[in-house]
């Protein structure tokens, strides 16, 4: 017992090891939980389900963050909150993004949580190694902080440029890598990922991936595209990885519960992306101050942040006011897929 309280209270990346497992067992936890109970029977996903969902996910992160903040104290517990809120900010574009490749590839409201769930695994995994390899390199080289900074910039104006542009998935690179290399069925096949079908040349079975298996694959990589804006981000507010990591998956996890009240209206949320992007400018003017020994206050930011995308989304919703709501599910195109 003596031997395991002290691994606990040893030191993993700056901070005791207890907290990692804390964090650890309430995520795996909610994946059961989601996956084990409300959804183990698959249905199509509501709004007002996903609503409620996400208030729950929100809930939990509140609750974990007023832990850190009592455990490690409010600068601790401000900066946990002010990454939990720039990681949401950031990655709301991604949930546009997703619901593209749902309805390019024509994948029902009824699979769609499964795509999401399993996506949240290579999530977890991932932005494990990206926030690990960033802490590593700001430990390192404190310079760096510099280039996060500029590039954070640099793809805020960027935003501002584009955004009008809706993605086409017909020229994804993602998508016309895969439709090359991979066999992939034109129809889906239940709930799988992969089935057994016949060769077209020589008849013997071999395994196919399923439009599902596209969309899975698609959603991690354009997470890990979206990771390498919105981790930078959350470094502009604090270097501890814990804060960082744990911010970052808590968001995650509340957006994905989130997406199908999202994805009933994307059009009523035509303007958030300039939010988006002057989100973007501010944390990388804020990053770039930090090796010059140039802190701005946390709770600015996090103040800031608020007003910004609050500001967003209610703009986006007053002049869409006379608009009805579109789902980004309506009419989904199908018959993209060569086999």
């Amino acid at each position: 017992m003596e031997t395991l309280i002290a691994a606990l209270s040893g030191d993993f990346l700056g901070t005791p090891v207890y907290f990692w497992v804390a964090f650890i067992a309430i995520v795996i936890g909610l994946l059961v939980f989601d996956l084990g109970i409300l959804h183990k029977d698959e249905h199509e996903i509501e709004a007002k389900e996903s609503l409620l969902l996400y208030g729950f996910y929100v809930l939990i992160a509140l609750a974990f963050g007023a832990w850190v903040w009592f455990q490690r104290g409010a600068q601790a517990g401000l900066e946990f909150y002010t990454g939990y809120l720039i990681e949401q900010s950031l990655a709301m574009d991604n949930m546009f993004v997703i619901a593209t490749i749902f309805s390019f590839l024509g994948i029902p409201r009824l699979y769609q949580h499964r795509v999401l769930f399993w996506g949240i695994l290579g999530v977890i995994a991932f932005r494990a190694i990206l926030i690990g390899v960033g802490a590593a390199l700001v430990y390192q080289f404190n310079w760096v902080l510099f280039f996060f900074g500029a590039f954070l910039v640099f793809t805020g104006i960027r935003m501002f440029k584009h955004e009008d542009e809706e993605p086409s998935m017909e020229d994804n690179k993602i998508f016309q890598f895969l439709n090359k290399r991979f066999r992939i069925t034109k129809q889906l096949h239940g709930r799988h990922f992969v089935v057994k079908q016949p060769h077209p040349t020589t008849g013997k079975l071999v395994t196919w991936l399923t439009p599902l298996a596209v969309a899975l694959i698609m959603v991690e990589i354009v997470d890990l595209i979206f990771a390498v804006d919105s981790v930078p981000a959350v470094f502009a507010v604090t270097q501890d990885t814990f804060i960082v990591y744990t911010s970052n998956i808590f968001a995650i996890l509340g957006l994905r519960a989130l997406y199908f009240a999202l994805a009933a209206a994307m059009n009523r949320f035509r303007y958030l992306q300039v939010s988006l992007a002057i989100i973007l400018v501010l944390i990388g003017i804020k990053i770039f101050l930090v090796p010059l020994h140039i802190h701005i206050d946390t709770l600015l930011s996090l103040g800031v942040t608020i007003g910004i995308l609050a500001g967003g989304v209610l703009f986006s919703l007053w002049k869409t006011r006379n608009e009805p709501n579109i789902s980004a599910q309506e009419d989904p195109k199908q018959g993209h897929l060569e086999p």
